[in-house]
């Protein structure tokens, strides 16, 4: 295999979503007076991430609208009926404090700056364009990806290796080609292998158990410019898993 460009996910593989998310929500809840209604402040996070989940996955699905699926989770949240506007309102408080959070993961910068010279970069996310365009931009990065595609515009979200393929023709590469990045192992990796890409999964918590044919796992991204430099720096032909 040799490799010409890199696909990245973006959230929990760039950018630390699982701390800005916590961090904000948390800070909203206890903001919006409703941290007592729980026991801890974990079982409130429980249901934050729940009511997230199951109004994501309807956005993936195709059933609602990026902006539709947040009204979606305050209402959950809330449990009670709200206007649009009252629920664009209570979401942009959160949203507010979740982007005070925002982080990338320590490794990420250099990541992505010892690749450019290697191969072209580009995004794959299931999030909307305009959310991961402005998010990659206020934390600096956006000028690394030739390509930003996420499911709201691409019209399939990953693990379809429609998803995946759609980016490849982005980028005017065959699958093959193209090595993809991210942290879940079913979405991501498993995904692109499946769509005939290169896959690395970024297992940053140090799952145990057995790493399925075709993918090569890495506990950070600072193992990710070696692997890459590995199959294109001498013309060398690899595969990986």
């Amino acid at each position: 295999m040799t490799i010409d460009a890199v696909l990245w996910d973006v959230d929990d593989t760039l950018f630390d979503y699982t701390g800005s998310d916590r961090a904000g929500a948390l800070r909203h809840i206890e903001a919006e007076g409703l941290l007592g209604a729980y026991a801890d402040a974990e079982c409130a996070l429980g249901r934050w991430r729940e009511c997230m989940e199951v109004a994501f996955a309807r956005f993936l699905a195709g059933e609602v609208g990026f902006l539709e699926h947040r009204r979606e989770r305050a209402r959950s949240f809330l449990g009670k009926p709200l206007s649009d506007e009252e629920a664009d309102a209570w979401f942009g408080r959160y949203v507010a404090l979740y982007e005070a959070a925002w982080t990338l993961f320590p490794d990420s910068v250099q990541a992505l700056e010892a690749l450019a010279p290697l191969a072209r970069q580009g995004v794959l996310s299931n999030s909307s364009v305009a959310n991961q365009d402005r998010k990659l931009r206020a934390l600096g990065i956006r000028d690394h990806f030739e390509v930003v595609l996420c499911a709201d515009e691409v019209g399939y979200a990953k693990p379809a290796a429609a998803a995946f393929r759609a980016a490849c023709d982005a980028l005017g590469l065959a699958p093959e080609r193209v090595v993809y990045v991210g942290d879940r192992l079913d979405v991501d990796a498993i995904g692109a292998r499946d769509a005939g890409l290169g896959a690395v999964w970024v297992d940053r918590t140090g799952e145990r158990g057995e790493v399925p044919d075709g993918v090569t796992r890495i506990g950070g991204l600072a193992e990710l410019p070696a692997l890459v430099r590995g199959l294109i720096g001498f013309g060398a032909s690899s595969t990986f898993g």
